[in-house]
């Protein structure tokens, strides 16, 4: 079997989900083959724009050796002229290249003309004209070579911007192996099927579609026998030295869906995602496991949020490896002896969804957080030497341009806690249980879409949400000071090495 991580998605760490299927296909002795066509597609989409016109891709091209090398290092993370100039370049170099087909490819995104990845009829002409991807060039020569044997592809599509070039691959293996099984999995395709009335209009081209844990439907359709095994991630099948980032980041998920699902609007609630913890003695005894075997610069926990249980059990057991997360401000971390804990397990950075400042937002969103409990968690959290990446969410249902100033009054308040900042505006679910009291409107053309328009009860819509942010909220110096640390494009996933530079 081959399995396929497509472009495009940010490059700094390995693939979590087809290492994980690996593995479990190894501890079955079964064969497969892991294939990171996201990094070697996007490595080979920036070699080919060197005889650009223009001053900054010309800089760009003759500095693209250095500036991958320059991503790979320690020191670079600690001059932040230097690491903005290096993830500009390449990004304009895969700009400057996806052009031609009408494509705009960047280190984190993919637009092309044509293409709609939230529409059915897109995807598949994708497919049926797989030609028109910018990658195809590269992917037509490569793929022949990592078939050869194969029975099966299975394709892990996790974000929108994968979607395109991942049919596009699929069409081209439908025209030049058509005796081959073609699986589809990931994120993406489980809130697809996940959806209520949901029609499979990709029956022509793949042959299996795959919602949620793909662990135990490639094994039966694999013809394994027997219960499902314990494996590690098969990180050892991948180029662990040419992703982007000063040494290897170890991905690492101890949890599908949320430990908490409470929160209104959450796309997990409203596409019914359970949680499925692994039990944290055995999380701690893979990841020890993981972090002698590859010796990892940092782990990146995936999970949703990290539960309370697996925080105490890496207070009390060190993974043996920095690590960071998503974590829920709750009572845990009002305790400061436990962030300082925290913090000699090797914790460099949480990011916290506090959404808002506001407590009757917090409320009416049932996120369970009180402001005062924020505020202390994130003093202590400063204290242990702990950096925070914060995550804001305006324009809510249950919020208003006053409530949002009051979030504006949070931040400046706690300016020496909060080292990151996300800014998001709100999309609503489309098929969650609140978006019926709204007014929904078309948000996406196209027949995938997870999100809907709405009107809001308040007045307060997307461009009113926009202009507060720009005229406004970003403005603040307190703001702009924060916003200014971020990494451009890789964000959170260089933030830790921003942090400890």
């Amino acid at each position: 079997m081959l399995l396929i991580h497509p472009p495009v998605a940010k490059v700094g760490e390995p693939p979590a989900g087809v290492a994980r299927l690996a593995g479990a296909l190894r501890a079955h002795d079964l064969p497969c083959r892991v294939f990171d066509a996201n990094l070697e597609g996007l490595l080979w989409l920036m070699e080919q724009p060197a005889a650009a016109s223009d001053t900054w891709t010309r800089r760009a091209a003759k500095g693209r050796a250095a500036h991958l090398a320059t991503l790979r290092e320690p020191q670079t993370y600690r001059s932040p002229d230097r690491y903005v100039r290096a993830v500009k370049d390449l990004n304009r170099l895969l700009a400057v290249a996806g052009k031609e087909m009408g494509a705009t490819v960047g280190l984190a995104d993919y637009e092309q003309a044509g293409f709609s990845p939230v529409s059915s009829a897109d995807l598949l002409r994708a497919a049926a004209e797989p030609e028109r991807n910018p990658f195809f060039t590269w992917f037509s020569r490569r793929l022949p070579e990592l078939l050869d044997g194969v029975r099966v592809v299975g394709l892990s599509l996790n974000y929108l911007s994968q979607a395109v070039t991942t049919f596009a691959i699929i069409g081209f293996i439908r025209q030049r192996f058509p005796g081959l099984t073609v699986v589809l999995g990931g994120g993406l395709v489980t809130s697809w099927v996940q959806r209520p009335g949901w029609r499979n209009h990709f029956g022509g081209v793949v042959d299996h579609l795959v919602a949620g844990p793909g662990e135990e439907p490639l094994l039966a359709l694999l013809g394994a026998a027997g219960p499902q095994q314990p494996a590690l991630p098969a990180y050892d099948l991948l180029p662990l030295a040419d992703y982007l980032s000063p040494g290897l980041v170890l991905p690492y998920s101890a949890a599908s869906g949320c430990w908490w699902n409470r929160c209104s609007f959450c796309p997990e609630r409203a596409e019914g995602n359970p949680y499925r913890p692994i039990p944290a003695s055995q999380a701690l005894a893979e990841l020890r496991t993981l972090v002698d075997r590859h010796r990892p610069a940092l782990i990146h926990l995936l999970d949703n949020a990290v539960s309370p249980t697996l925080l105490h059990a890496l207070a009390d057991t060190p993974p043996g490896a920095p690590w960071y997360g998503f974590a829920r401000i709750d009572d845990n971390l009002t305790d400061r002896d436990f962030c300082h804990a925290l913090k000699r397990s090797g914790c460099v950075m949480l990011k916290l969804g506090l959404e808002s400042g506001d407590q009757g937002v917090l409320d009416r969103l049932h996120k369970g957080i009180d402001v005062g409990t924020a505020g202390r968690v994130l003093e202590n959290l400063r204290v242990a030497g702990i950096a925070v990446y914060g995550y804001l969410l305006f324009g809510t249902p249950a919020e208003t341009e006053e409530d949002a100033r009051r979030t504006l009054e949070f931040v400046v308040r706690h300016r020496e806690a909060i080292t990151f900042l996300n800014l998001a505006v709100f999309n609503m679910p489309a098929f969650g249980d609140e978006a019926a009291d709204h007014g929904t409107d078309p948000f996406y053309e196209g027949d995938l879409s997870l999100y809907t328009g709405f009107r809001h009860p308040r007045g307060w819509g997307r461009r009113e949400v926009r202009r507060f942010l720009s005229r406004e909220f970003t403005r603040h110096p307190v703001v702009a000071e924060i916003l200014r640390r971020d990494p451009p494009l890789f964000t959170s996933n260089h933030a830790p090495f921003i942090a400890g530079g």
